[in-house]
C-alpha cells in the first residue's frame, strides 16, 4: 500500500521506525524489515543509528531504489546553511546521494526564525534534487500556520505522536487542508507503556481488545490498520523479528464504520512524548557528529 504525497512522489504507507534503537540492534532490525517485506525506514540524525540504517539497505538483497528512506535535521543544524549541511552529515551515514523524505524534527519555538531557514534550507535541496520530499515532525496548529505562511512549498508530511489515546485532530485537519500528509509516530500507543505516565497501555484496552477479538488480530495490528483506514502513514517500531513481521501483517482485513468510530472514541486529548512548545536548544540540543 502506497501514499501519494503532494508532490506527486509515493510512498510505502507503512515504515520501519528506528527511534531509541540501539545502532547495532538498529541494522539487524532494519535487515528483518526488509526481510518481512518492509520498503519504507524512518531515521534520525538525533537517533544516532543513520549509518546501521544504511549499511542494512546496502547489504540488503533489495535494491536501494525500492526502500524509501526518511530522516530528519536535528534542531542543533537549524539555520540555512547549518541544515544544508545536516543533509550533507545524513546523507554520508546513510550512504546515498539523495533522501525520499527529509523533515525536520521538531519546531524551535523559542527561535522560529531559525526553524524556516531551515525549512528554507529543505525547499533549496527540494529544488536541488537532493530530495524528493521534504516535511516537518511535532508541528502544532500553529507551528503549522506560521510555516505555511512563510514557505513556498508545503510540507509533504507532519509527523505526529498518533494513536488512540491522542490523536490530535486539529494538527491533522489543518494538515489535511494543504495536502500535508499526517504520519504516526507511536501508531500502537508505545510511548503509553514504555514512559512512565498517566496513561494505561493501548495494548490492554479493551475496546480495541474487542475489535481484535472480532477480527482475529492483535491489538497492535488493529492500531496500524485504524491508522491506514484513516489515510495515515504509519511507523511502528520494534527490534524484535516477530513483532516486525506481524505489524506489516496487516493488509488482509478491514474494520468496520463501527469498529472505526469506536477506537476514535479513545481519545484522551493526553500527550506521551514532549510539549512541541518545550522544545529548546539548551535543553534538547546536542551536536550532529560529521558523516
Amino acid at each position: 500500500m502506497t501514499l501519494e504525497l503532494n508532490n506527486g512522489v509515493t510512498m510505502p504507507a507503512l515504515g520501519l521506525g528506528v527511534f531509541q534503537t540501539p545502532p547495532d540492534e538498529t541494522r539487524d532490525a532494519v535487515s528483518s524489515a526488509l526481510g518481512a517485506g518492509y520498503r519504507h525506514i524512518d531515521t534520525a540524525a538525533a537517533y544516532g543509528n543513520e549509518r546501521q540504517v544504511g549499511e542494512a539497505v546496502h547489504s540488503s538483497a533489495v535494491d536501494r531504489s525500492e526502500v524509501f528512506l526518511e530522516t530528519k535535521i536535528w534542531i542543533s543544524d537549524y539555520g540555512y546553511d547549518e541544515t544544508l549541511h545536516g543533509f550533507e552529515k545524513s546523507a554520508s551515514k546513510l550512504g546515498v546521494d539523495q533522501i525520499d523524505l527529509l523533515i525536520l524534527h521538531q519546531a524551535l519555538p523559542s527561535a522560529f526564525d531559525r526553524t524556516l531557514e531551515a525549512y528554507r534550507a529543505l525547499e533549496t535541496l527540494l529544488a536541488d534534487g537532493k530530495v524528493r520530499a521534504i516535511g516537518v515532525s511535532n508541528f502544532t496548529v500553529e507551528h503549522l500556520t506560521t510555516l505555511l505562511e512563510n514557505a513556498t512549498v508545503a510540507p509533504a508530511v507532519n509527523q505526529i505522536e498518533c494513536h488512540p489515546y491522542f490523536q490530535q485532530r486539529e494538527v491533522q485537519d489543518l494538515g489535511a487542508e494543504h495536502g500535508i500528509l499526517t504520519q504516526a509516530w507511536s501508531p500502537i500507543g508505545g510511548i503509553t507503556f514504555y514512559r512512565d505516565g498517566s496513561h494505561d497501555s493501548t495494548l490492554d484496552d479493551l475496546v480495541i481488545g474487542d475489535v481484535a477479538g472480532a477480527v482475529g488480530k492483535t491489538p497492535a495490528q488493529v492500531m496500524l490498520r485504524w491508522g491506514l483506514q484513516h489515510g495515515r502513514s504509519v511507523i511502528p517500531k520494534s527490534t524484535k523479528p516477530s513483532r516486525i513481521a506481524e505489524n506489516i501483517d496487516v493488509f488482509d482485513f478491514e474494520l468496520s464504520a463501527d469498529e472505526m468510530a469506536a477506537i476514535d472514541g479513545l481519545d484522551t486529548g493526553r500527550r506521551g512524548g514532549p510539549e512541541p512548545d518545550a522544545i529548546t536548544l539548551e535543553a534538547f540540543g546536542r551536536e550532529i557528529p560529521e558523516g
